[in-house]
């Protein structure tokens, strides 16, 4: 199987790749001994996506991946956006409680939001995104025990369910990130190859 570098510290991010990505070996920066923070300092999505994949490839030598997610809501004028891992300065816990606390008093009608996911690929033979977005809207309070980040509060628009209601596949089957990945995988299989 082919190797390709994740370039993340985050473990939940890494599991939920290794179950989109299964034909191939997943690591992470930590696996490769690069502790390190990448700077985010794009003012995009694919900025950052690219960024990380880019330093990861660098650092590494090897194929490297990166993605970049943003949770938009419509009644805070798009935040937390491109600003959504580091929303609180603390935890997902942190960021959760700050979002509701803005959103208090908001009524169901304007509560609609959307999760944004750039994929990137950045190798010897060339770079490449894709991105993907999932609607829903956001709860009043968590509801779901699984999941990580926004996942307790985001309520999937064709299932009504919170991605923390739902099994770790079926999030897959419907998450922005799944959905960028596979459009990316046609040129991982060009880029980086099928199965040895």
């Amino acid at each position: 199987m082919k190797t390709i570098v994740f370039a993340t510290h985050n473990a939940d991010k890494l599991r939920e790749l290794k179950e989109i990505l299964p034909s191939f070996i997943i690591l992470s920066l930590k696996d490769l001994g690069i502790n390190e923070p990448i700077e985010e300092n794009g003012n995009t999505l694919k900025e950052n996506a690219l960024i990380k994949a880019r330093t990861a490839h660098e650092l590494s030598g090897m194929a490297a991946m990166a993605d970049d997610t943003g949770l938009f809501t419509d009644a805070l004028s798009g935040r937390p956006g491109i600003h959504s891992a580091r929303y609180s300065g603390g935890g997902y816990e942190d960021n959760v409680k700050k979002l509701l606390s803005e959103m208090e008093g908001v009524p169901q009608e304007r509560r609609g939001a959307h999760f944004a996911c750039c994929a990137a690929l950045v190798c010897e033979k060339g770079e490449m995104t894709a991105e993907a977005r999932t609607e829903g809207e956001i709860t009043e309070k968590p509801i779901g025990e699984g999941g990580f980040g926004y996942d307790p509060i985001f309520r999937e628009k064709t299932t009504g369910l919170t991605y923390a209601q739902m099994s770790e596949e079926q999030k897959n089957g419907l998450s922005h990130r799944n959905a960028a990945f596979k459009k990316l995988l046609p040129y991982i299989l060009e880029f980086v190859g099928e199965d040895d």
